[in-house]
């Protein structure tokens, strides 16, 4: 087996100017909004791409059948715009094995005609957030602009901050082959799957793109965890009144 190893499905009229990321993340933030745009983009999966660098693993189906773990390709149409998705359930388990996987990601964006990437992610502060920011990186100066307007902030700029995996090494490995590169991260407590966080980064993705996409099913599952963190809450919080009682 190859060190990456790409198949795709078919390869005729692919090509798309737009690359959307989101492989796994903190609080999967990216990873809903690149679910939730193929299924509401009615995206078909073009590629596959299999690796020495994942996990050593493989998926058992619901027959009992054995399929080596890998991450997907998917392309969808809207307005006569063309995007691209890379997703799945996989990083690489070695920092040797990010830098050969985004190089082979970016090996796929240039032969498919991709001229800008939005890389998906979480930025996890460690407690639970009431409004979500977006924040964001670009490896090229003039994408400042253009993220602002959209309502991403560049607050988090600036310190020791660094961006880990795919998302981070497709922006640095993107800007010496002339790609454009945003990284847009909802801010998340970083301990939950968090919908909130990724309805508001679809938000700003949309308008950069310039499409209309329905929020109703990722504002559903958002609502959904806010009923359950209250019940945590409540639960904590009962708990708390226990132990001082027993204390007095």
């Amino acid at each position: 087996m190859e060190h990456v190893t790409i198949t795709f499905l078919r390869d005729d009229n692919i090509d798309a100017p737009v690359l959307i990321e989101g492989l796994p993340g903190i609080g999967h933030v990216g990873k809903l909004v690149a679910e939730h745009l193929i299924h509401e983009l009615k995206g078909e999966k073009i590629g596959e791409i299999s690796s020495l660098h994942f996990p050593p693993q493989v998926i058992v189906d619901e027959w009992g059948i054995t399929h080596l773990v890998n991450n997907e390709i998917y392309r969808s149409e809207k307005d006569g715009k063309a995007i691209l998705f890379l997703v799945g359930d996989f990083q690489s388990n070695s920092a040797e094995g990010h830098y050969i996987l985004a190089e082979r990601y970016l090996d796929i964006a240039q032969d498919l005609g991709v001229r800008r990437v939005y890389a998906l992610g979480g930025y996890g502060v460690g407690h639970l957030v009431e409004n979500p920011r977006v924040l964001s990186a670009v490896n090229m100066e003039h994408l400042r602009s253009e993220v602002e307007g959209a309502g991403g902030s560049f607050e988090n700029a600036g310190g020791d901050g660094m961006i880990v995996g795919a998302s981070g090494l497709l922006l640095g490995l993107g800007e010496a082959r002339g790609i454009e590169g945003i990284c847009l991260m909802g801010e998340t407590s970083g301990y939950i799957v968090d919908p909130k966080s990724a309805d508001n980064l679809l938000a700003i993705l949309s308008r950069m793109l310039g499409i209309e996409v329905d929020h109703t099913s990722l504002q559903q599952r958002a609502e959904n965890m806010e009923q359950i963190i209250a019940k945590i809450r409540e639960a904590e919080e009962a708990r708390g009144r226990e132990e001082l009682n027993y204390i007095g």
